[in-house]
């Protein structure tokens, strides 16, 4: 549940991961947020291996969180992920029965889309990213449901719903 995955992310702030030795960590940090209030930066840091399965959602819930025509999402694998720091500053809300979706609650960045169907990995969104994730989108989803006022220009393959 939810929860339990928000304290073991909590919990976890500031690890590194088993996967890799200190250097190799930090390589892959990636900054997700920065806000700038009366002079003061935060940033949120986390840590992740590759990114894989990235694709644009067109689905009417992802277009409403991210303001746009579309969310742009990577998988990644919890155990390769882990909060460097901003835990606290991290919030979530029940978008559906089975997604939970997570932003930052000090500027509102979506950052996740977790889903109960996947346990093993989330849905990172890639537009909070300062640094090249190092993957690239292959795939539209939920263009049945796409912004009337979009239209796609690419080749990669298109799927009405869930592929």
């Amino acid at each position: 549940d939810w929860d339990d995955a928000a304290e073991q992310l909590r919990s976890r702030s500031g690890d590194v991961h088993p996967k890799y030795d200190r250097a190799e960590w930090l390589r892959f940090a990636k900054r997700i947020c920065r806000e700038t209030d009366a002079g003061v930066e935060f940033d949120y840091d986390m840590a992740i291996a590759e990114p894989f399965n990235a694709g644009y959602c067109h689905c009417s819930m992802c277009r409403k969180a991210h303001g746009a025509a579309f969310g742009t999402y990577a998988r990644v694998e919890r155990t390769d992920f882990a909060l460097v720091s901003g835990a606290d500053a991290i919030a979530s809300y029940r978008s559906s029965p089975e997604v939970v979706r997570t932003f930052c609650n000090r500027c509102g960045s979506n950052l996740q889309f977790i889903s109960d169907k996947r346990p093993g990995s989330f849905a990172l969104a890639l537009g909070t990213l300062d640094d090249d994730p190092g993957v690239q989108a292959s795939f539209h989803i939920f263009v049945a449901s796409k912004a009337p006022w979009f239209q796609i220009a690419d080749d990669l393959p298109r799927h009405a719903g869930a592929p």
